[in-house]
C-alpha cells in the first residue's frame, strides 16, 4: 500500500469534531481523517437524492394535566408585579 505522508490544516470546527470521533471510537485520528475522506470522495458530485418533504400532522393536544387556562391571566399578572419590584429595587439602589 501506497502512503502520503502530508500536512494538512484543517478548520478548527472540524479538527474538534475528528478528535472527539477518534476518542469516542477509540481509533487513531489518521484512520478517522481517512475514512472520512473516503467517504467523502465515494459520494463526490453527485447530488444527494431528493428526499420526500417532511410535514408535520397537526393536531390539537388541549392542555396539558395540571394547567389551568383561567388562571395563566393571574401567571401573568403575577410576573408584571415581580419585574416591576425588581425594577423598583434597581431604581432605588437596593439589591
Amino acid at each position: 500500500m501506497f502512503s502520503v505522508r502530508t500536512t494538512l490544516t484543517i478548520d478548527d470546527d472540524l479538527g474538534r469534531v475528528l478528535r472527539e470521533t477518534a476518542r469516542h471510537s477509540g481509533r487513531s485520528f489518521k484512520s478517522v481523517v481517512n475514512e472520512v475522506l473516503r467517504r467523502g470522495i465515494a459520494v463526490g458530485e453527485k447530488p444527494a437524492a431528493p428526499r420526500e418533504p417532511f410535514r408535520v400532522k397537526a393536531r390539537p393536544l388541549g392542555w396539558a394535566p395540571g394547567v389551568d387556562p383561567l388562571k395563566l391571566n393571574q401567571l401573568v399578572d403575577e410576573l408584571e408585579v415581580d419585574r416591576f419590584l425588581e425594577k423598583a429595587r434597581r431604581d432605588i439602589g437596593g439589591s
